[in-house]
């Protein structure tokens, strides 16, 4: 499988080469989809990061009581 992705596979088979292709493209596709969702994580956890301290400055000695 591994020797497909990279090209080594040899031969005239038009439908091995167009799978081969078909291959290639689609772990370029998985790679920026990765790249793409870690950036989006990264600027996720940033956030929550940056509200974490925008919540700590808040000062709530103790909690109310609930109304019943």
């Amino acid at each position: 499988m591994a020797k497909a992705l990279l090209g080594y596979v040899g031969g005239s088979d038009p439908r091995v080469l167009a799978e081969m292709r078909r291959l290639q493209q689609r772990v370029q596709d998985l790679e920026s989809e990765l790249v793409r969702i870690q950036a989006e994580n990264d600027a996720l956890a940033a956030a929550v990061r940056h509200s974490d301290s925008v919540l700590d400055g808040i000062d709530v000695p103790k909690g109310e009581p609930a109304l019943t």
